[in-house]
């Protein structure tokens, strides 16, 4: 199996309502240019219908089965879910999509919404799989597998047409992998185009299967993913998109989970756009010390807009602790009345506000009558805090911080 530019191209020709597949804007960013010493212009494919750009594939596959009388089923934790759905509901097929049971409220709630019947079954991407191929195998069943399908891979590479439609100067292409079949077809349809154009893949650390794939020249797995970017946690390849990576990506790197949340609040604040793990980690290599932009042109590709809530307010309490914008104090006192006033009052008058604040009483290290308040502060940053935590050290107080 391979997937060409005619395929790509053909891809495109279907895509004919702009309600299921758009052409997703690209802007420049004048902070992370700033940052990165590149001319930055972003691919804003987040802003697809259903968050991500899992949909392109999923309609150019699904639009030629239309007509026809078979079942949908597919497997994902999120992304390729809602574009099964709403490609198999637009060409009048149904659908069931396997999730993990672990997989975030609102793209189980999303895939519902989009017309499929959800199903979820075991704790992870690889158990909703062989859930979902062991369905698959029942009459009248098709399975639309999130990257291993020349359909699928040709859909996704229209973006790269898009690409380098916008960016005809592009020098670089920054494109994050999870199974392969987003920069498979990004890469193709690119280096059809213009040779010169560079491609890098980016993968989280602790879910990165490609470069050790490249090493051996197989399809390497990682049974156990761990990442925020869960769009990007599949743990394996296929030899069809391993194929295209090592026929057409110049490089792949890789990033930590705290190098991808702070890209989310990064392209939150500096691009005012709201993005999941997944989508954040082409900004999180373009930052990285892995990828030499330098006077290019680069394009980081934003493929993902569908991050948990409850994801989002752990990833922003990350950054803000590692910015020193959010403190936990532990200030050792006599206990008696008025020492909590007292260093609300000194804390308070630096200008930092108080969430929460507690006794410890029963720790192995106080002598009888001390006891630790631990204070939860948020400051403005790095020089806030160290005013703030020195203000409360002249007031004759012992203070850690503990976070």
């Amino acid at each position: 199996m391979t997937v060409t530019l005619a395929d790509i191209e053909a891809a495109r020709d279907r895509f004919d309502d702009p309600a299921i597949v758009r052409q997703t804007p690209i802007e420049t960013n004048r902070s992370l240019s700033e940052m990165s010493g590149a001319d930055v212009h972003l691919k804003m494919e987040h802003l697809q219908r259903t968050g991500s750009f899992k949909t392109r594939g999923a309609y150019n596959k699904l639009k030629q089965e239309a007509g026809s009388d078979k079942h949908v089923v597919a497997a994902s934790a999120g992304n390729h879910a809602q574009g099964v759905a709403l490609a198999a509901t637009t060409v009048g097929l149904e659908s069931t999509i396997v999730m993990p049971e672990n997989a975030p409220q609102a793209k189980i709630d999303a895939t519902r919404s989009y017309g499929a019947t959800v199903e979820l079954h075991g704790s992870n991407f690889g158990e909703a799989m062989s859930r979902a191929q062991s369905m698959a195998e029942e009459p009248g069943m098709l399975f639309v597998h999130a990257y291993d399908d020349p359909a699928i891979v040709a859909g996704q590479g229209t973006l790269g047409l898009e690409i380098y439609e916008q960016v005809p100067d592009v020098d670089t292409v920054i494109v994050p992998i999870g199974g392969g079949g987003l920069i498979g077809g990004i890469s193709t349809a690119l280096k059809a185009l213009d040779d010169s154009v560079r491609v890098v893949g980016v993968q989280a650390e602790l879910a990165s299967t490609v470069p050790d794939s490249l090493q051996k020249g197989i399809p390497v797995d990682e049974d156990s993913p761990k990442t925020i970017a869960d769009g990007i946690a599949t743990g394996s390849i296929s030899e069809l998109t391993l194929g295209l990576i090592e026929a057409h990506v110049d490089e792949v790197v890789t990033v930590s989970d705290d190098d991808i949340a702070r890209s989310i609040l990064v392209v939150l604040e500096r691009a005012k756009q709201l993005v999941e793990g997944a989508g954040a980690a082409s900004v999180a290599a373009l930052l990285s010390d892995e990828v030499d932009v330098e006077g290019e042109t680069v394009v980081p590709l934003l493929c993902g807009g569908n991050i948990d809530m409850s994801m989002l307010q752990t990833v922003l309490t990350h950054a803000l602790t590692d910015r020193n914008q959010l403190l936990h104090l532990r200030i050792r006192i006599r206990d008696q009345p008025g020492e909590m006033g007292r260093i609300s009052s000194i804390i308070g008058d630096r200008g930092a506000n108080i969430r929460t604040v507690r006794h410890d009483r029963a720790v192995g290290d106080l002598e009888v009558g001390d006891a630790y308040l631990v204070f939860q502060v948020v400051t403005s940053g790095e020089s806030h805090a160290k005013t703030v935590m020195e203000s409360i050290e002249e007031a004759g107080y012992q203070v850690e911080r503990v976070n």
